[in-house]
């Protein structure tokens, strides 16, 4: 695994060690202060590069385009909003998407399946244990983005994300976020209107390099990849982990994302 990860800077395969030790702090620091983590360089610059051609001619032959036009909230409805609210604006998202049962022969299921990375993941987010996603299609998706492709604004239905950015764009495809705009005790409504309208002075961007993990805490927290622009498409592995086993998606819902049931 050394030859794919760089577990001489990051230590997670030693815990209770002083660098493992270390690094849960700095992360969970990271959690508290900003609702994510960066480790850069986390997957070797070259890895991530011969995954990135290797993925490319499967791109073009087998990938599922997924467009859809969604509100930041992901459903039709909610309570308490009229359908015409600014807050249920409607964005264009679109990506083209390959599954766990498409990328064989690269190193991605290795490193979702390491188990030093689950357990490395737990402590950080003071959790128990957390487990591999039991669906074929949906444990690990690659998402690439070309010209005019975006991820547009949502928040996430799920409480953390695990992405590994496996190739940046030229240009564009910059991941932004504002933290905490809305608690389980507020949905901010207002706040959800002057973000989409461009006038939320909190709202931050990073652009990260190829090898990059990073674990996101979107519930609450919006965010997007804006327009990639120029010849190199944004390539990015996101991994599926639950605090219990044995979950999957029904054959609808496979079939809404990717095209296509087990």
């Amino acid at each position: 695994m050394r030859d794919i990860l760089d577990l001489d800077n990051f230590a997670i395969d030693q815990p209770g060690t002083d660098a493992y030790l270390a690094l849960v702090a700095r992360c969970r620091a990271d959690l508290s202060a900003h609702g994510m983590f960066n480790l850069d360089d986390f997957l070797h610059a070259c890895v991530a590069q011969d995954v990135a051609e290797t993925l490319a001619p499967r791109f073009a032959s087998d990938a599922f385009h997924h467009t859809r036009y969604h509100n930041i909230y992901f459903e039709d409805r909610v309570a308490g909003l009229p359908t015409d609210h600014p807050a249920l604006r409607r964005f264009l998202t679109s990506n083209f998407t390959l599954c766990a049962d498409q990328i064989e022969g690269t190193c991605l299921t290795q490193v979702y399946e390491y188990a030093p990375l689950r357990a490395f993941l737990a402590d950080v987010m003071a959790k128990e244990a957390l487990f591999m996603m039991d669906d074929p299609l949906a444990r690990i998706n690659v998402m690439r983005y070309g010209a005019r492709d975006a991820l547009n604004w949502h928040f996430d239905r799920s409480e953390f994300t695990v992405t590994l950015l496996l190739q940046q764009p030229q240009s564009g495809g910059a991941f932004q976020y504002r933290t905490d705009l809305r608690s389980p005790n507020d949905e901010n409504h207002d706040g959800v209107t002057r973000l989409l309208s461009g006038d939320d002075p909190n709202v931050q961007s990073m652009s990260v390099q190829a090898g990059t993990l990073n674990v996101f805490q979107g519930i609450n927290t919006p965010h997007r990849v804006t327009p990639v622009e120029g010849a190199r498409d944004r390539v990015i592995a996101v991994f599926s982990y639950y605090e219990a086993p044995g979950i999957r998606f029904d054959p609808a819902q496979q079939i809404g994302f990717y095209g296509r049931s087990a």
